[in-house]
């Protein structure tokens, strides 16, 4: 690389204990611009070394200025940063868009709606209210204390990288936790400028603390870091079965939000113009690239072919192009990596005898990690492109005759994140919800989330809830406290 392409890039450092800092070697590596294919931005390659400066600094502000504000305190705090980030959404959601590709008709809206979580949580930090127990031991006061559960090492993936932090960060930090945070490889630049804005609110230093590291190096060095007591991670399930491994070798608590397979299930009294705008938003939105992406259609056999049709005839019109263009409507996939895996499966469902429908190629045309929308019919649950997540724009059809064979077929996956029930027939609606296997299950719609609704999923989706009350809940450590009120003495031979 010549010296003048390198004066050109964007630079960022980490940011530990409040201060911008470069990794204690010096390395860094390069960010690639997914639509170009083109380095634009240069960022620090922490060590394991930089982890350990990152907890030390998280510690610090946990057992100092951080850990002696009240929760009111920590509530004010965050709501005013929700009003920060509310100023620099389109600042942020440019970032995200020249580091991982996505939209930036839909990254700005993200970044719009981060305050919310914030506002939400800032109102709960001082409602985590404990109980008085009644017990059957007299002259004896037990009451609960809700205390926050320490330093939280978060791992967060490349596809909404800010998004998906704030999930874990608003909860956290609510709960009174302070947070050392390794964004994905690939997407880091938003959230080292993100971070600079917690001076800004008024949060003491040390509170977030920011390494990227290019490599496996720097998360798996926190994900073992013997003084971090939570680890929250966002990811692919085989990342996450090895980080809960790692956790648990230290006794370190985890939650995991990890990958999915959701199937989209569709009656033949459903309004199959809606169902196919679904279908749209579950699997081609974000170019494929979120764990709830609906990737199988399960649709009623007579209504089948209606269906099919009217979602080729939408993925056919879909705008490919530049993610900055608002007018686009699929961008390119995030890295390198992931364009090849996605690649893959297009010649796996082709060997394997699954039907190209449409799509099933690179758009070339237009540069950069780009493939066309796909859907693929004449396929069965073995195929790889059925029971593999594929993260990418890529649609598996799957004709049902009934009830009992639509709701087998869906839960037919070692996944359990999402689905989605279109149907016209209230009683059905609700008795299909409730026999699918997944964390969520939207009706007559999908890819909708909120502050105060729970997201988590079962089996190899993950372990744990985000956002919701609960969530807060899962940042702390429940102490019962027992205070004798008599001042006699007892047997100490006996349990009490």
């Amino acid at each position: 690389m010549t010296e003048t392409a390198t004066q050109q890039l964007a630079a960022f450092e980490l940011l530990i204990g409040g201060e911008q800092t470069p990794a204690v070697s010096g390395a860094t590596y390069d960010s690639v611009d997914p639509f170009t294919g083109r380095t634009w931005a240069r960022v620090p390659d922490a060590s394991a070394a930089d982890v350990d400066r990152a907890v030390a600094a998280a510690r610090a502000a946990l057992n100092g200025p951080w850990g002696e504000l009240t929760a009111t305190a920590r509530g004010k705090l965050l709501w005013r940063l929700g009003e920060i980030v509310a100023r620099e959404a389109e600042s942020l959601a440019d970032l995200e868009v020249r580091d991982g590709g996505k939209l930036v008709r839909e990254m700005v809206g993200q970044m719009r709606s981060l305050p919310d979580y914030y506002f939400y949580y800032a109102g709960l930090a001082d409602k985590l209210q404990g109980e008085v127990i009644p017990t059957d031991k007299r002259n004896y006061l037990v009451y609960t204390r809700h205390e926050p559960v320490g330093v939280v090492g978060a791992i967060t993936p490349w596809n909404s990288p800010l998004l998906l932090l704030t999930w874990k960060l608003a909860a956290g930090l609510a709960a009174g936790c302070t947070f050392v945070i390794k964004p994905s490889d690939h997407t880091p630049t938003s959230t080292l400028a993100f971070a600079k804005l917690f001076a800004e609110a008024g949060f003491p230093p040390g509170v977030v603390n920011v390494v990227t590291g290019w490599g496996p190096e720097t998360g798996a060095a926190l994900a073992a870091h013997p003084d971090v007591d939570k680890i929250a991670f966002t990811g692919s399930t085989a990342t996450g079965i090895q980080v809960g491994k790692t956790a648990i070798e230290n006794m370190t608590r985890f939650s995991l939000e990890l990958g999915g397979k959701s199937a989209q299930v569709v009656f033949d009294d459903a309004d199959l113009d809606a169902a196919a705008n679904g279908v749209i938003a579950g699997v081609f939105a974000a170019t494929g690239q979120t764990c709830l992406a609906g990737s199988r259609l399960l649709v009623h056999e007579n209504v089948a072919e209606e269906l099919v049709h009217k979602v080729i005839a939408r993925a056919s019109t879909i705008k490919l192009g530049d993610p900055k263009d608002p007018g686009t409507e699929m961008g390119p996939v995030a890295n390198r990596p992931q364009y090849e895996k996605v690649l893959s499966h297009f010649a796996s469902a082709r060997e394997q005898g699954a039907t190209i429908a449409y799509g099933g190629e690179p758009a070339g045309d237009l540069g950069g990690f780009f493939v066309k929308p796909t859907v693929l019919t004449g396929v069965n649950p073995s195929m790889r492109a059925v029971a593999e997540e594929i993260f990418g724009p890529v649609l598996a059809v799957m004709p049902f005759s009934d009830e009992d064979e639509a709701i087998a077929a869906a839960n037919a996956t070692e996944f359990g994140l999402a689905a989605a029930v279109w149907t016209k027939d209230v009683h059905r609606a609700h008795r299909v919800a409730a026999r699918l296997r997944a964390g969520t299950v939207w009706v007559n719609t999908y890819r909708v989330v909120a502050p105060h609704v729970p997201f988590g999923g079962v089996g190899h989706s993950g372990i744990g809830r985000e956002n919701g009350i609960a969530a807060i809940k899962d940042f702390t450590e429940t102490k019962a406290v027992w205070v004798e009120l008599s001042g006699a003495t007892r047997d100490p031979f006996t349990l009490g």
